[in-house]
């Protein structure tokens, strides 16, 4: 049983470099969309390697976070997640001094796996490091601290634009990664490393950590890696978002690429329903309440990842903001979800997850309209704050209740599983509407080069964004259900992430309360 306790000198130190760790994944997806403008007038690129920029990063990490929760459990906690440490700072470094977007968009693919390797492995050691009786505290404390990270990424990324240059906003990983490597190794128990088996059909309990564990340290056994699945799904993404980005181009090489992404998806389906020990074991949808809500998560996190891509271009080349100001505007937001979040996971406790999961959304869809306000010379207090408020009341309302009800549809030992696959939905869901959208709207690649063009094709893209959200709203309403009494909650109730759903551990109970 772990026995670090939270008050202890080690117990510090496990925290500390967990935070930072998972702070340096989170940052990236929070800092990089405000640095676009300034990279695509450095590299002199068009909108199609914006889209990279952001993209390559989560097709990696989408497509292999299972894997790296699975290969902790496997090889050790501890030194999957050094490895990811490292891994993604050599691939910040080479992200920091690319000296083409091709250079640029390859490095940032790699820094997507190095955040799956250490993303699942820093709430992992969390969980399998600190007494039971000081764990939910902890996870609390990293949930916390993680969120003023989210809070501060966007200022923190606009101050770097403005004053060294977009590049450090890739460099800035690199000394965060030399103070957290080494404490890693010095003061972090290693965990897991032991063998395990699947549960049931391959399902996965232990650990989730947002990428979901893959097994157990209790039990014998030993379970195989899913390496086809993990390289099959990425694959599938990739060529998706290939065929989406290009496809206004119209080519014979845009089609086959689509159809290729089309079999790799069906050829993956087919491998996770066949295999003995599957990344995904898809019995798991069984449960109705599960599929639904991972739909849900499918268009929430598809309009949130279109609106945030596009609004921190919007603020600076329509509105005319400095990356300073544009990443300080979208502050309001994370506030929210810092500040009420705990309190609104505790009401749908009380009044179940079927309200929230419906208001949320559809007040997200009323700000993505009311940014329609914002054009040239917008002013702050009146056009961009009141859709960034009531942006983040319906994300207030929402993201709780979304994890918490995932995690209550399945059975507690698959918990880990759920949140993994939860989170990688919407990882997935996010980079589709970053390749889509532009299509959608009828953006040029030169879009935003121009404020009339821009302008134009982003008041096309919003309504979009809401009609995905309006959606996910009526299938919150027509099928989420209460959970049973007993289900499963989660330890972590504060919430800061507004790019993919808050992590969570993955062994549940019931509600102490």
């Amino acid at each position: 049983m772990p026995d670090v306790r939270l008050a202890s000198p080690q117990g510090k130190w496990i925290l500390l470099t967990t935070v930072l760790g998972s702070s340096m994944a989170l940052l990236d997806s929070t800092v990089v969309n405000v640095a676009l403008p300034r990279i695509g007038r450095d590299l002199n690129v068009d909108l199609a390697a914006l889209q990279w920029t952001v993209n390559a990063y989560l097709v990696t990490l989408a497509g292999l976070i299972l894997l790296g929760g699975a290969l902790g459990d496997r090889y050790g906690r501890r030194r999957i997640f050094v490895i990811g440490i490292v891994w993604f700072a050599a691939a910040s470094l080479l992200c920091g001094v690319a000296p083409t977007a091709g250079v640029l968009v390859g490095a940032r693919a790699l820094q997507g796996i190095g955040g799956a390797l250490l993303t699942p492995g820093s709430l992992a050691l969390i969980q399998a490091s600190f007494h039971p009786d000081d764990r939910a505290k902890a996870v609390g404390l990293w949930s916390g601290f993680g969120g003023i990270g989210a809070a501060v990424g966007p200022f923190l990324g606009g101050w770097l634009v403005d004053g060294p240059g977009w590049r450090w906003v890739f460099l800035i990983n690199v000394p965060v990664a030399l103070v957290c490597a080494p404490i890693a190794v010095r003061h972090v128990p290693e965990s897991g490393g032991r063998e395990f088996r699947p549960h049931g059909a391959g399902a996965r309990g232990g650990t989730g950590a947002g990428g979901g564990g893959a097994g157990t340290e209790a039990e014998g056994g030993h379970g195989g890696f899913d390496v086809l699945g993990a390289a099959l799904g990425a694959l599938a993404l990739a060529l998706v978002t290939y065929a989406l980005i290009e496809a206004g181009q119209g080519s014979a090489v845009v089609a086959v690429t689509a159809v290729a992404g089309v079999a790799a998806a069906i050829t993956f389906w087919y491998v996770e329903k066949h295999r003995p020990d599957p990344m995904m074991p898809l019995d798991i949808f069984a449960s109705r309440q599960f599929t639904v809500v991972n739909l849900v998560t499918m268009c929430v996190y598809a309009a949130f990842g279109g609106f945030f891509f596009l609004t921190a271009l919007q603020l600076q080349v329509v509105a005319g903001y400095s990356p300073l100001q544009a990443g300080t505007a979208l502050l309001p937001t994370t506030v929210l979800m810092l500040l009420f979040s705990a309190r609104s996971g505790a009401l749908a406790d009380r009044i179940g997850p079927r309200i929230p999961l419906t208001v949320g959304p559809l007040l997200c869809a009323a700000a993505m309209l009311l940014i329609l306000r914002v054009g040239k010379k917008a002013d702050y207090l009146t056009d961009v704050l009141p859709a960034l408020l009531v942006m983040g009341a319906g994300m207030v309302i929402l993201v709780a209740p979304l994890t918490a009800t995932v995690l209550a549809s399945v059975d507690t030992e698959r918990a880990g599983l759920a949140s993994g696959i939860n989170n990688a939905a919407a990882r997935a869901a996010g980079l589709i509407a970053v390749a889509a959208l532009p299509l959608l709207a009828g953006m040029g690649p030169d879009a935003y080069r121009s404020a009339d063009a821009f302008d134009a094709a982003f008041r096309r893209a919003m309504p979009w964004c809401a009609g995905v959200l309006v959606l996910g709203a009526v299938l919150a309403f027509a099928a989420v259900r209460r959970p049973a009494p007993d289900c499963n909650v989660p330890e972590c109730r504060t919430h800061g992430n507004i790019t993919s759903p808050p992590l969570d551990t993955g062994k549940r109970g019931r509600d102490p309360r």
